[in-house]
């Protein structure tokens, strides 16, 4: 039946209400008895009725609170893109009484963190967006926020063991596995294989890092039987102790052609690469599309760039707790990111769709 023909004072007459009842019910106020409630949902299921949930929104005057548990960004890096997705987010959203707040935490820095999740604990929300860290820090606050019945996702990361309405974010492992297809084509027997690690693969910061080293080890596994693999650590901040590294390292190494880095850094190799020009290596692969990193894949230090659209991520984040939380809508649990593979020759015409 076409639902347009029917107004209020229809449905009302139809179900023996009044029209006071059957708004009620339609926008969920309560006051209603249950013999009425069914007697109008038996109106509303044989119309077919659709409701329109933006007016409901509107309509029930109640506000929304969302919280971002999100790491310090520094603008042009990695979470400020995140960030700048979010509070586009928030624009849209707010003529729907939702408004959207951060509470931030320095990356990787476990006491920082617990102490980011403590915050979000003591607070009154409807909905939160979590950016993971420490898995089990995770686990114990997600395990409040489920005894609360509070909905929330993650983005960037999925914990496995956690129960949010969506994960927003790259398959770890298969962007990883794509990593190594990619670098490996230009391979040729002799090639030395070089990681360039900011901490140790066992870190439990470093979850992120885990998974995307477990896809690309999973291709070498499957195709490369004979390979020599060498691990190098470098400071997050210490640029002068990472040129002594490097030098030491390819001093001994010159057979090292092929490097991956698996965060966001692959810039402070392609930097070092271009200081050093005597050393020739045939590709180097990384992560996101930050300015230094672009700037060395324009310049040839860097060979491949993976991009994962961190201001999509942000965006989809809130409007998805919206629509979850105010709308009521079905929420689809993974919304993975297009895994995008950029090189010196297409980086030019690659935008990042924000919607």
């Amino acid at each position: 039946m076409d639902t347009k023909k029917f107004t209020i004072k229809d449905i009302a007459r139809m179900a023996g209400v009044s029209a006071g009842t059957v708004d009620r019910v339609l926008h969920q106020r309560g006051d209603v008895s249950e013999r009425s409630r069914l007697c109008v949902q038996r109106v509303l299921d044989e119309i077919n009725y659709q409701p329109n949930r933006f007016a409901i929104a509107l309509a029930g005057k109640k506000s929304y609170r969302m919280v971002c548990l999100l790491p310090k960004g520094k603008e042009g890096d990695y979470w400020s893109s995140v960030a700048h997705g979010i509070d586009r987010a928030a624009k849209e959203v707010r003529d729907y009484n939702v408004s959207v707040e951060y509470c931030t935490f320095v990356h990787a820095d476990e006491a920082s963190y617990q102490a980011a999740c403590q915050q979000v604990m003591k607070e009154k929300v409807d909905g939160v967006l979590i950016a993971p860290n420490f898995r089990q820090t995770t686990l114990e606050l997600t395990n409040h926020l489920d005894a609360q019945g509070t909905p929330y996702l993650f983005i960037d990361f999925n914990i496995q063991d956690a129960h949010p309405i969506c994960y927003i974010g790259q398959d770890s492992r298969q962007s990883g596995y794509l990593a190594a297809k990619l670098l490996m084509r230009v391979y040729h027997e002799g090639d030395e294989l070089v990681f360039f690690l900011t901490g140790s693969k066992e870190s439990p910061a470093e979850i992120q890092m885990q998974r995307r080293f477990e896809g690309f080890t999973t291709y070498l596994a499957e195709h490369l039987n004979r390979l020599m693999m060498h691990d190098v650590i470098l400071d997050k901040e210490d640029q002068d102790y990472n040129k002594q590294v490097l030098d030491e390292f390819f001093m001994h190494h010159p057979d090292a052609r092929l490097g991956a880095t698996f965060n966001s850094r692959v810039y402070s190799i392609g930097r070092y690469l271009e200081q050093h020009p005597e050393i020739k290596m045939k590709g180097l692969v990384g992560y996101d599309l930050l300015p230094e990193n672009v700037a060395c894949l324009k310049q040839g230090t860097v060979d491949f760039l993976i991009g994962q659209r961190p201001g999509l991520q942000g965006f989809s984040g809130i409007m998805t707790l919206c629509n979850h939380v105010v709308f009521k809508l079905d929420i689809s649990p993974i919304h993975y990111m297009p895994i995008d593979l950029l090189m010196k020759e297409n980086i030019d015409y690659y935008f990042e769709k924000e919607r």
